[in-house]
């Protein structure tokens, strides 16, 4: 029969060391601990590129083709939007994370997808870091551009062209100014997040004398420096003591 609060307050007082005990008892059970099977974790790693481990500073790695919302071929390496976007979201809401170093190597891709992940990097209220290691081209520019700093590696790449149409476009006018609005918005967050002015950019994107069958510049680890659109020419090592620094400022 279960004893109740009555009985155990009376039993307590007629033997305190039945009281002890049972309070040391309390005190001494481990805290539930939440882990994931290591399954869960080899699949967390496969699907982000990350296992989300409780680190003070957190990698997010963009890698591939940024998928929006046309799913794309399997044999196509893609960073999903829909995963990267609870990504930072929860970064934002962690209070152990201090910093975020983003990893660029992307073609570009979704571009309202890619805008949407570089507005929501902006607007976390802690210290980001970005570096471009291989390639941040297209959408990848504003991706790059969205971090508190940004790092390009000796021989990393970025392309700047304009949005493009693909495929048999009807509604000329209506798609036009589609398409107009878009690259403004664009243009104005790389502005808004870098220090190249609106003038030399454009320039940049209509240029027709470095890409072959089409318009834009290819800008190449210091040039994409010189040229205000990235802060500095560094590594890992660079990009990650610059973000401590600015963890120790915030």
């Amino acid at each position: 029969m279960n004893e109740t609060f009555e009985e155990k307050k009376h039993i307590s007082e007629l033997n305190p060391e039945i009281s002890d005990e049972n309070d040391k008892n309390e005190k001494n059970t481990p805290p539930t601990v939440s882990w994931k099977p290591k399954s869960e974790r080899i699949e967390e790693i496969k699907e982000l590129g990350t296992d989300n481990k409780n680190q003070s500073v957190q990698v997010l790695p963009i890698i591939g083709q940024i998928e929006g919302h046309m799913v794309l071929p399997p044999q196509t390496k893609t960073t999903k939007y829909e995963h990267i976007i609870p990504q930072l979201i929860s970064i934002q809401q962690n209070d152990d994370v201090k910093g975020l170093l983003i990893v660029l190597n992307t073609v570009g891709g979704d571009v309202e997808a890619g805008l949407a992940i570089a507005e929501i990097i902006r607007s976390i209220a802690k210290p980001t870091v970005s570096i471009v290691i291989g390639g941040g081209h297209s959408i990848g520019v504003p991706l790059a551009t969205s971090a508190d700093y940004s790092f390009i590696t000796p021989s990393a790449t970025m392309i700047v062209h304009p949005v493009r149409m693909n495929g048999f476009v009807i509604g000329v006018a209506q798609t036009f100014n589609y398409f107009k609005k878009m690259q403004e918005r664009i243009n104005n967050f790389i502005v808004r997040t870098s220090h190249i002015d609106k003038e030399t950019l454009e320039q940049m994107m209509l240029r027709s004398d470095e890409l072959l069958n089409d318009v834009g510049t290819i800008l190449i680890g210091n040039q994409a420096v010189e040229c205000g659109l990235i802060d500095e020419v560094g590594g890992i090592t660079q990009a990650l003591d610059k973000l401590n620094q600015l963890i120790a400022i915030k």
